[in-house]
């Protein structure tokens, strides 16, 4: 709604979120990017193997947890469109890259060693997912996602 004395839409601004209302809000985009991830791998794997489709779903998950972070864990940081939101998203897939190297080796590991069974590349993504979780928080919340002061 239009503020009447300036004519202009009215803006109202989120209050800032607390650390740990961040992280809550993080890990939620977390469970949406295992489930992203799981079910693009699960799609991919008869064509790519299990490692092969691994690295396609990780930046499908890696890209859906950027849009949800952006517009609900970390919007007060988040870049306005244009070359900025590319730029943003090219960012955040290189930042996330430290916590994909542990993600891929908690997979590879829980592959490695688990006996071969269907389940077994589920639980690497969920073993992997945990694991490079802090490490991607870590990079969101202060190298991508900074508020503008």
């Amino acid at each position: 709604m239009p503020d009447p004395e300036t004519a202009q839409p009215a803006t109202h601004s989120a209050p800032a979120l607390t650390t740990l209302q961040r992280l809550w809000r993080f890990g939620i985009a977390g469970v949406l990017g295992f489930v992203v991830d799981a079910g693009v791998l699960y799609l991919l794997a008869p064509w790519l193997g299990w490692y092969g489709a691994r690295v396609l779903s990780f930046w499908a998950a890696a890209t859906a947890t950027w849009l949800f972070n952006r517009h609900y864990t970390f919007a007060d940081g988040a870049a306005r469109g244009g070359s900025a939101l590319w730029r943003e998203y090219g960012t955040y897939l290189v930042a996330m890259l430290g916590g994909a190297a542990v993600n891929y080796a908690a997979y590879a590991l829980t592959l490695h060693f688990m006996p071969p069974a269907a389940w077994v590349p589920l639980l690497g993504v969920a073993i992997g997912s945990i694991a490079g979780m802090g490490v991607n928080f870590v990079s969101a919340r202060w190298f991508i996602f900074r508020a503008k002061d």
